[in-house]
């Protein structure tokens, strides 16, 4: 009886592992089928380089040098909740930091955004806070200014760090390339998880 019992056992763990795979298997063909983002507006990422990206990562980074010796990197990622009740193209919005970097000076300017999707192939990007990076060899303390404050903080003053840096490079273009391929990369990263899980689902039967 015992016996019989661990037959019947392996028999719908058996069924149930094969729904499994067929479920897995339909993601796999659905995703590939309906690339969600094959005519979206890729942006342009101008006079950046994309610095560093890992199949395995989530973000990534760009740099930007200047002739002057000025450095600007940008390193972003995705939101981790999704845009609700809004009829958008991405389904996420991302963050990224702005650090820029002068020649001779080891200090840094940062600059935490929010880069956020306004309409069909448009995209912009909101200052959340700055923070100044003293060198490690510096005495002085780091000052971050970010939160409540500095949404209170005088609007001329909030445009004009904007446009200070739009004039480092961090275009519409870029926003519109950080949105578009960031969200790709989620999707490409999914359909992989899958494509391993099928793997495994497969060797195990």
């Amino acid at each position: 009886m015992m016996k019989m019992n661990s037959l019947l056992q392996r028999g719908l763990k058996i069924v149930e592992d094969n729904v499994l795979l067929k479920i897995i298997q339909s993601e796999i063909r659905h995703e590939i089928s309906t690339p969600r983002f094959q005519n979206v507006e890729t942006g342009n990422i101008g006079d950046f380089k994309l610095d560093w990206e890992s199949s395995e990562s989530k973000d990534i980074v760009l740099r930007r040098r200047f002739d002057s010796g000025e450095e600007v990197v940008v390193s972003a990622l995705l939101e981790k909740e999704p845009i609700e009740g809004e009829d958008t193209m991405f389904p996420r919005s991302a963050l990224a930091k702005v650090c820029i970097r002068k020649p001779g000076l080891s200090s840094i300017l940062q600059f935490d955004c929010h880069v956020n999707e306004t309409g069909p192939r448009c995209s912009d990007f909101d200052i959340a806070g700055a923070c100044f990076i003293r060198s490690a060899s510096s005495s002085a303390r780091s000052s971050t200014y970010g939160g409540h404050f500095f949404e209170t903080i005088d609007m001329k003053l909030h445009g004009a760090m904007k446009e200070y840096l739009r004039s480092k490079g961090v275009s519409e273009g870029l926003t519109n390339f950080l949105l578009c391929h960031l969200n790709k990369k989620e999707q490409d990263q999914y359909v992989n998880w899958l494509r391993r899980l099928e793997s495994t689902m497969s060797h195990d039967l």
